[in-house]
């Protein structure tokens, strides 16, 4: 039994199987934590993790993370937490207040019957906003954006780490090299020679400029990694940060790439990362030479993605997007090899 144990693939099981065993450990999380009873729970999303929203009888909410198995050790975990903490004391932005359990731990380890191990289980206080669309005039949240990353670029360069922090590191090995966190771009959905060819073409020009980028301290540092939309709640004139799972050590200009995380094809990209630019200044004298690498992350970053959605087909996002996301990167490979080959 203990090999069958060791053994087991919750990604093997099917969907459906999945979300089954996830929203009980949903609900069985709930005892773990000082919340009301008659509390319901609802599935937000599911990509490394499933995030749930928990909803009190007096309308008092929470949003409840069930951490995936073997993705982030629990020092990695409390990794990101002792950040996305210390960010919120410091008045640097508005990030998630976690949630002590009974027992006054933040992360909880809820069992399954089904399962060989317990999973993580963290709660957080409900932030208010609401993420912002790519059909929206962006232009204003992304400068109160680029802000805000600076903050957060400022306060990592002074900050303290305690002695235990471990975060994932992302350069370009883990990315689209040769051990990447994300699995392979060449099995990207929809990929065929043609495209295997002009990626592979793109991958390895980006490689060299980055090569000659560097990752002094000054360029390279612990970020948050994904400020996608998604992970950006919009309240009035503020710009909260949330989903802090894919935190860690990287290049200070791919925190302006990420923002434009699935739709870096369309037009008005350009501008929105001006207006990004426009507040980072306001905060950090940003050299040209870094501005002008941005496109080089734009690029990373997008092709980290079709390897992302290809590794994840299960999820709705990468089926959302899948054939067509691929396809719609060769234009922008192309177009990256004719302005910096």
């Amino acid at each position: 039994m203990a090999g069958q144990n060791d053994s087991f693939d919750f990604d093997a099981l099917p969907h459906e199987r999945q979300l089954e065993i996830l929203a009980d450990i949903s609900v069985a999380a709930l005892d773990s934590f000082p919340l009301p009873s008659g509390c319901s729970v609802d599935l937000i999303n599911l990509s490394e993790n499933a995030t749930y929203k928990v909803e009190a009888p007096d309308g008092t909410r929470w949003a409840l993370r069930i951490h995936r198995d073997g993705y982030h050790s629990d020092v990695a975990i409390a990794s990101e937490i002792a950040w996305l903490v210390d960010l919120r004391r410091k008045n640097v932005v508005t990030t998630p207040v976690p949630v002590p359990g009974h027992d006054g731990e933040v992360i909880q380890k809820v069992p399954h019957a089904a399962l060989p191990r317990p999973r993580n289980v963290v709660v957080y206080e409900w932030e208010s906003g609401s993420e912002p669309g790519v059909n929206e005039d962006l232009r204003k949240p992304f400068e109160v954006l680029g802000e805000v990353t600076a903050r957060m670029h400022q306060h990592v360069r002074s900050w303290q780490r305690p002695t235990w922090f471990e975060r994932l590191t992302w350069n370009f090995e883990t990315s689209l090299g040769d051990t990447p966190h994300w699995g392979r771009w060449r099995d990207g959905m929809g990929m065929d020679a043609a495209k295997e060819k002009l990626f592979g073409e793109t991958v390895d020009l980006i490689g060299k400029r980055l090569a000659a980028f560097g990752q002094s301290g000054d360029r390279f540092g612990l970020i948050h990694c994904d400020l996608r939309l998604a992970n950006l709640l919009v309240d009035g004139s503020e710009v909260k940060v949330i989903d802090f799972d894919d935190c860690g050590f990287s290049w200070f200009m791919y925190d302006a790439a990420t923002p434009v995380s699935f739709y870096e094809h369309l037009p008005e990209v350009p501008d929105l990362i001006r207006h990004w630019l426009i507040g980072y200044r306001r905060v950090i004298d940003l050299p040209q030479a870094d501005e002008d690498e941005i496109p080089t992350f734009v690029m990373l970053r997008r092709l980290l993605l079709v390897a992302w959605i290809g590794s994840h087909s299960e999820t709705e996002l990468a089926q959302s997007m899948g054939v067509e996301y691929t396809a719609q990167t060769v234009d922008l490979c192309r177009k990256y090899l004719k302005d910096f080959g």
